[in-house]
């Protein structure tokens, strides 16, 4: 029969905050006053929990003598194993003999002995720790074996004395004190897991980043990059509150490349205001325009330093952001686009008793150059404007679906520091447009649908008052989202005037199988030519390019999509494809464009270029990623890039190789050797962890 006893088992249980519990086969009390528990014993003591084949309790020295093989699991969640123990009643104070520790069910601590003091700390005596699955006699993949360890439990740490780190049993290094986070604190203060690049410029160096815990709510990295080009210290810092966040990146380098310091600085800070309101901010700067590629941190040829507020609820959006830009390219001068842009914006839209919709929007928009050496390139503007339109849906009997709109906007235009342009410029433009779907559907005998939708609209604009200096509007291109609108320029200061029709052709299939592919086919006439649309834009003459675009979504991930457009003489000015392919052991992304040289977007050949950024999972430990960019135009590689990594349960290694072949006068070709290498179990902010190794007889 089972035996349950509750407070009078021991007697501390009636003045304690818990109440003990003891469940097994047989109790009995002895002559000498002890109680004897055998056969599957459980006892449960303020959320901790034993389990051992006898227990032996002496009241006259308060002892509890255990029998294993025992498990102690405590509140923590960590696990006690023991072949026997001599414990005080809370469990909380004793010796385990022949014991085992095992912390958050990943790193295993295996000792002659275990002394348990006060509940919070474990002091192990020849003690060997591992993460990896122990098999027999053969040694662990890695383990740290030392004289003593002692976790304190309430400070979530592992003291280490006279610690040795071998690896398949072979010592690799010795430390005569170490301090490592057990596996159930996210953060702390204490050096990272180290790791070794090779480059041609900065040569071989290792980076070994150090974490500092600021509180709870802020960390420090700090990272030394050591080589025999370069010191190199980085930095990460970050600060959470409870609207929002900043990240602060960085870095200071002394190397044999530049004569001076070299650095950078990125910022970035997202906050939630109140009633709806957003803040974004951002800050990048850099010392020289080869820095980032040098030393890997970024690929990006403008820096952009912004401040943005933004409010969006069902029916109204406020916008207000300042933006500087500085130009890392060889051939393009910072002041080719203004160095500072402001704009704000602020648009409401009201439904109406009659199924219309109005809305509205004001708006203002500058941007300041500061080149005052060259007139030419001097040129500041400004913008003030507002527009108001209204726009009715509704259903014909036919089945046509009918959008009427109409509407108009004013803008003012201010031009400064350029001779040849006036310096104030009123613009009017009204609008109206119609455009008429006809949605057909039918079923396909597979089970599938087939939804065909020709689609046909005419849209009319006029201009009164002047044109001002194109800013904003210089890169246009027609694709399938922006074929019937209104105007399709991107900005304020163009819009296609005269009378124009788009017409165009949606097919989508829905087959049983869940795979949908769409395709979709158009073309835009206008009354009269406008030359404000560059020669690769597919807008020129009378009669835009057909733009011809279609994609393909299976359940299985798959994913393709491509657009191309076609001049009448079915000449190809522009082709891009893209390919996704996502599954748990798969991910594929390539992507392909051609287009056509144009000088009026600064570009005098045409490009032509594939990109391909894949991962795979070959098996449970190993996983080969690959990158690639190749120029065909130039028949050459742009960038190229290699990854291997193998994970199990209780290790990471990543190994990597890239090669940068592009070159220019700040920035020459290079190849970059990764390695590093994690222990898993301990605290390193991994959230997966590999496959655990199979033993074999």
């Amino acid at each position: 029969m089972r035996w349950l006893l509750f407070i009078l088992l021991f007697p501390f249980a009636a003045t304690a905050q818990g109440v003990a519990t003891l469940v097994a086969d047989s109790v009995e009390v002895t002559a000498n006053r002890r109680l004897v528990a055998t056969g599957n014993i459980e006892a449960l003591y303020d959320g901790t929990r034993l389990s051992a084949r006898r227990i032996t309790y002496d009241r006259t020295s308060d002892r509890l003598t255990i029998d294993g093989p025992l498990f102690i699991t405590t509140t923590d969640g960590a696990l006690l194993i023991a072949d026997r123990a001599s414990l005080d009643p809370q469990l909380e104070n004793g010796l385990l003999r022949g014991a085992r520790l095992v912390l958050d069910q990943r790193l295993q601590l295996a000792a002659n002995r275990i002394d348990r003091v006060d509940g919070k700390f474990s002091q192990l005596s020849q003690v060997a720790v591992t993460s990896c699955q122990v098999c027999g006699t053969q040694s662990p993949l890695w383990e740290i074996r030392a004289a003593r360890v002692v976790h304190n439990q309430d400070e979530q740490q592992l003291y280490f004395d006279d610690a040795t780190l071998l690896v398949r049993g072979v010592p690799v290094f010795w430390l005569p004190y170490m301090r490592l986070p057990d596996p159930t604190l996210p953060r702390a203060t204490g050096f990272l897991m180290p790791s070794i690049r090779n480059n041609d410029q900065l040569g071989t160096g290792i980076k070994n980043p150090y974490f500092i815990r600021l509180g709870d709510h802020q960390d420090l990295t700090l990272t030394p990059y050591l080589s025999s080009e370069t010191s190199t210290l980085e930095a990460r810092y970050r600060l959470a509150f409870a609207s929002g966040d900043i990240l602060v990146n960085g870095a200071y380098s002394e190397d044999v490349l530049f004569d001076d310091p070299r650095s950078y600085l990125f910022l970035n800070g997202d906050f939630d205001l109140g009633r709806d309101y957003q803040l974004s901010f951002n800050f990048q700067a850099v010392s020289d325009p080869a820095y980032l590629l040098d030393y890997g941190y970024d690929d990006r040829d403008r820096l952009e330093s912004q401040i943005a507020i933004i409010r969006v609820l069902e029916d109204d959006l406020l916008q207000a952001q300042v933006t500087y830009f500085e130009s890392l390219r060889d051939d393009e001068a910072d002041n080719a686009l203004p160095p500072v842009v402001a704009r704000i914006s602020y648009g409401s839209r009201t439904p109406l008793i009659d199924g219309s919709v109005v809305d509205y929007e004001v708006s203002a928009d500058a941007g300041i150059r500061t080149n005052t050496q060259n007139p030419d390139d001097a040129r500041d503007f400004a913008r003030f404007g507002a527009r108001l339109s209204w726009q009715k849906d509704w259903v014909m009997q036919s089945g046509v679906l009918a959008s009427l709109s109409s509407g108009i906007k004013s803008n003012r235009f201010f031009v400064n520091d350029d001779p040849t342009e006036e310096i104030s410029i009123n613009q009017t433009v009204p609008h109206a447009a119609i455009t008429l779907r006809w949605p057909l559907s039918r079923q396909t005998r597979l089970g599938g649908t087939d939804i065909l939708e020709p689609i046909l609209a005419l849209a009319w604009s006029k201009q009164i008052g002047g044109t001002p200096p194109n800013e904003d509007s210089t890169r246009t291109e027609l694709d399938q989202s922006n074929l019937y609108a209104i105007s399709h320029f991107a900005g304020d200061d163009r819009t296609e005037l005269g009378l124009r029709a788009a017409a165009g052709f949606n097919w989508t299939r829905t087959r049983a199988n869940g795979i949908v592919s769409v395709l979709s086919f158009g073309r835009v006439i206008r009354e009269t030519e406008d030359d404000s649309f560059t020669t690769s834009s597919g807008l020129t003459g009378i009669t835009s390019d057909w733009v011809i675009a279609g994609q393909i979504n299976m359940p299985s991930g798959f994913y393709i999509e491509g657009r191309t457009l076609y001049d009448e003489s079915f000449d190809m000015t522009l082709g891009s494809a893209r390919v996704n392919w996502q599954r748990d052991d798969v991910a594929i992304a390539a992507s392909y464009i051609w287009q056509a040289a144009d000088f009026a977007e600064n570009r005098a050949e045409a490009v032509s270029e594939w990109q391909v950024d894949t991962s795979v999972q070959v098996t449970d430990a190993w996983k080969i990623s690959f990158d690639g960019r190749y120029d065909l135009a130039a028949r050459q590689p742009d960038r190229a890039g290699l990854g291997i990594e193998w994970q199990n349960e209780c290790a990471t290694v990543n190994l990597s190789v890239s090669r940068r072949f592009t070159s220019s006068t700040t920035v020459n070709p290079s190849t970059d050797y990764g390695l590093s290498f994690s222990l898993n179990g301990f605290s390193t902010g991994r959230s997966s962890i590999g496959p655990a190794a199979r033993c074999t007889q």
